[in-house]
């Protein structure tokens, strides 16, 4: 447990146009336990506090909004968005009581110390954004710039992302402080965490060096032939695997989908079916 000297950074989780999926994973998180990410501390003498969130709390309707505003009353909070912000219709098309999530986004930001986007949807857009948006659904950062709020903000995309993404990043806040541009990538994400494409730590690399591909789902070698995003993809997926490192995408015969790029997942449709030369260079310039 932590210690009453420990200090304790407030946390709102909010959440918009998405699947629940981003929450779910942070629930399965085997190291550390979400038992432990919200009652133990984070670092010796650091920890952080989780003053709301929709799908954990007990709490519901105004009792719930309540303890939200009490603690963006204090200014002192790490903003935690989960989803896209609909800005169609003047943000009707996602409510949060009588307040649109668009409106919500805004004015908790405005006063966060930081703003930690979880998933592709709040980073990027991500599925709620594509083709053909009726809810003109974007990016957090999006909205934000279009609002003229300067609050610092995070990405952690992934659809969803590997509970350790979330934690290192979070931690990073709360021990280092705001981390530096030279720390991130062009898309806001934590070089440590999203440092690598997939295809450079994959264990079939040398598959795909040997010219042993794959040519239906199912069968070993490189899986580039039948629709792998992997080249074009930052994520630590090949070292750190999902449920405890048990097992990802490529280990189980799949195809990397490229759910942590921008433009995801229009842009990295269709799914199985490998990039031609132009189609590859034209995305590099969109992702890059």
């Amino acid at each position: 447990m932590s210690s009453e000297k420990s200090e304790i950074k407030p946390v709102i989780w909010i959440q918009g146009a998405a699947c629940t999926g981003c929450a779910i994973s942070l629930m399965n998180s085997p190291y550390p336990k979400l038992k432990n990410l919200l009652l133990d501390e984070l670092v010796p003498g650091k920890s952080i506090g989780l003053k709301f969130m929709a799908t954990l709390m007990g709490g519901t309707g105004e009792l719930a909004l309540e303890v939200l505003e009490k603690t963006r009353a204090k200014k002192d909070y790490l903003l935690v968005v989960d989803g896209a912000v609909p800005v169609g219709a003047e943000g009707k098309y996602c409510m949060v009581g009588e307040e649109s999530f668009s409106d919500q986004v805004a004015r908790l930001a405005q006063d966060a110390l930081a703003v930690v986007n979880i998933g592709t949807c709040s980073s990027y857009g991500g599925i709620p954004s594509g083709n053909p948006n009726q809810t003109e659904s974007i990016a957090v950062t999006e909205h934000l710039d279009d609002k003229g709020i300067t609050t610092p903000a995070l990405n952690v995309p992934g659809c969803p992302p590997e509970p350790s993404w979330f934690v290192d990043t979070l931690a990073k806040v709360i021990i280092s402080g705001i981390p530096s541009p030279d720390e991130l990538d062009k898309t806001g994400r934590l070089k440590e965490v999203y440092g690598d494409t997939i295809h450079s730590e994959c264990p079939r690399r040398g598959d795909f060096a040997t010219g042993h591909f794959a040519r239906h789902l199912g069968e070993e070698g490189c899986l580039a032939e039948i629709g792998c995003k992997g080249p074009y993809t930052n994520s630590s997926c090949p070292n750190r695997g999902w449920h405890d490192g048990l097992n990802w995408p490529i280990g189980n015969n799949h195809p990397c989908i490229g759910c942590t790029e921008p433009g995801f997942p229009d842009v990295m449709s269709p799914f199985y079916e490998k990039f031609g030369m132009e189609e590859a260079e034209d995305m590099y310039r969109r992702l890059k």
